[in-house]
């Protein structure tokens, strides 16, 4: 599913080159419940951004979907992206203007659905995570955890074969950062391949498996 071999990233500072990711090994297979932890430098959003085609890499390889990935434009990055990825920011990075069933309809309009059959798609979406009675309240009208949920719901309407949730409950209290997680777990739990970035081990420990990454490198992997 998801697949990196000695994964090398450099970033090229004046006259040095800053060796972020110095030969990353890991597999994710399809249906895994896995977070990824680090502190701050130990590649952790270097590797997100490039296992979610927001960035390259050096050297090594990575495969996504059995695809390698290996130097995309940002025309083919964005489509592969929208086809194979779903994505939940700890910002929630919903729109302001539109509601919630805009929001959650959002990719499916990029893939060039048809109105009515998009929002009755972001509506069943919107019913899984129990957020149907929002669905055209604005997002300054809902709760933090209301609008996870809705970015939540966002990230699945479209059938990812991945779902990448980078800090999820950074922005949220304990009470509803444990809610979000068993509403993640529960999506998991039907198949969908789930891989969270936290730094929180009570939330790491809501995962089926931690990756843990220290100065660019895989330096434990733990089976919850």
């Amino acid at each position: 599913m998801l697949r990196l071999e000695d994964l090398h990233k450099y970033y090229h500072m004046g006259s040095h080159d800053l060796h972020v990711l110095k030969g990353i090994d890991l597999e994710i297979t399809e249906g895994e419940f896995v977070s990824i932890m680090g502190s701050s430098g130990s590649g952790k959003s270097t590797m997100l951004n490039i296992v979610g085609l927001l960035d390259d890499y050096d050297s090594g390889a990575y495969y996504l979907d059995n695809k390698l990935i290996k130097k995309m434009n940002e025309k083919e990055a964005a489509i592969y992206r929208n086809n194979t990825l779903g994505f939940v920011f700890q910002s929630f990075n919903l729109i302001s203007s539109k509601d919630a069933l805009e929001n959650v309809a959002l990719p499916l309009f990029y893939r060039g659905m048809g109105r009515k059959n998009r929002n009755d798609k972001a509506m069943e979406y919107l019913e899984l995570v129990g957020l149907a009675d929002r669905a055209h309240h604005l997002p300054k009208e809902l709760s933090g955890g209301q609008q996870q949920r809705v970015a939540l719901a966002r990230a699945l309407v479209s059938d990812p074969k991945i779902v990448l949730a980078d800090e999820p409950t950074g922005a949220l209290d304990t009470n509803t950062s444990y809610e979000i997680m068993e509403l993640i777990s529960s999506i998991n739990e039907k198949g969908k391949t789930i891989v969270v970035v936290t730094h929180e081990d009570d939330i790491s420990k809501m995962t089926k498996k931690i990756i843990r990454l220290k100065d660019g490198l895989v330096d434990d992997i733990i089976i919850n």
